[in-house]
Parts: structure tokens; sequence; C-alpha cells
């Protein structure tokens, strides 16, 4: 029997939740996990924003009072982390808009693609910080 015959396979199995540290994740697979991070913190957060809504639209008085509080640094945070959320969920819906079109399905465009969109929401997060701390 030649010796390739007696070499044993290798097992795969799915990995359990305390192997997750040591798993190398693809780019795509990063970038799919975001995504249902990214549309959780959006879930979480829109009775926060729903709530900055409604009392700045009760009057004049509470609109000054709501941009003071939107001033703090701590909520200028979680406006950006929402920010993030948005515009990476946003990014991703694109990129899964044009796999379901079979565009970028092979395992190098998925890994560009799955770039682009880390890179692209990153870059607008940026831009919003920016404008947010006051930088421009």
């Amino acid at each position: 029997m030649s010796e390739a015959a007696n070499k044993s396979r290798p097992q795969f199995s799915n990995i359990h939740i305390t192997q997750l540290a040591h798993y190398r994740l693809p780019l795509a697979g990063l970038v799919s996990i975001l995504h249902r991070i990214s549309g959780f913190l959006m879930f979480l957060l829109l009775p926060f924003v729903l709530y900055l809504l409604e009392r700045s639209l009760t009057s004049e008085s509470t609109y000054e009072y709501m941009r003071g509080f939107a001033s703090h640094w701590f909520v200028k945070l979680i406006i950006l982390a929402l920010s993030w959320a948005y515009l990476h969920h946003f990014s991703a819906g694109i990129r899964h808009l044009f796999m379901d079109m079979h565009m970028g399905l092979s395992k190098e465009g998925s890994r560009h693609s799955a770039a682009s969109v880390l890179v692209i929401s990153l870059f607008l997060t940026l831009l919003v910080a920016l404008k947010l701390f006051g930088v421009f």
C-alpha cells in the first residue's frame, strides 16, 4: 500500500466559542461578524436616537438643552459608535448586493470587497469623528 493512502485525513469540525481567540478568521468572515454587530448596535441605540429626536422637536429650549447634552464627550462617543455602525452596515450591505448579483464571489474578489468595506467604513467614520470633535 502506498504511503499516501495510509496518511490520515484532517478532521474539520465547527469551532466552539472558547476557541475563537485562537482561530484566524478570514477577512470576509470578520466583515460578516462586524455586519451583524453593527446591525445589533443600531438596533440597540435606536431608542437613544429616537429620544434625542423627540426631545429636540418639543420646543426651542429643549432643542438647546439637547444640543448641550450632545456636546458631552461620552454622548459624542455614542454618536460616533452609531455612525460607525450605520456606515459599516451600509457598506457591507452594498457588498452583499453585489454578491447577490454574482459579482466578487471568488476568494480573491471576496477578500478585496471585504477589505474595501473595512477601509471605506473606517475612513468615513474618521471623517465623522473629526467633524464631531470639532477638527473642521
